[in-house]
């Protein structure tokens, strides 16, 4: 499978032009992004077998102010999202031992943690397919 880097960049008139950097000639655009990513693909097409295969790298185009700001955010996301699955592995303990240990009902327990006792049913079950599997 061939990788191709294709640049992104607004013009004058606010359109995204797409240009594959490493096949001459080969550039559209698109009101939007992801307008352009589609479109270079079917430029692409003209120019190399099994383009639709291809794997496609997005270089866009942006002052160093907002490439710095997506930058933050992508780490940002990374890192709510590691929290999250601590948050529901945590959770899932707890529900653990609050009904298996403790002999707290379901209800009582999605009480104490802040869930509905639907979600706490849904922790414990999937906790327990997953120890099964094990």
């Amino acid at each position: 499978m061939n990788t191709y880097i294709v640049r992104y960049e607004k013009d004058e008139t606010g359109w995204w032009v797409a240009t594959v950097k490493e096949v001459r000639g080969c550039h559209t655009q698109g009101r939007t992004i992801d307008q352009a990513r589609r479109r270079i693909r079917e430029a692409l097409e003209l120019f190399v077998d099994h383009a639709d295969e291809a794997e496609l790298i997005d270089d866009v185009a942006l002052p160093a102010n907002a490439r710095t700001l997506l930058r933050r955010v992508q780490s940002t996301r990374k890192r709510a999202e590691e929290e999250a699955i601590k948050l529901q592995n945590s959770t899932t303990e707890a529900a653990e031992v609050l009904t298996k240990d403790v002999g707290v009902s379901v209800r009582d327990a999605g009480e104490l943690l802040g869930l509905s006792h639907q979600r706490v049913h849904q922790l414990l079950t999937a906790s327990s397919r997953k120890k099964k599997a094990k």
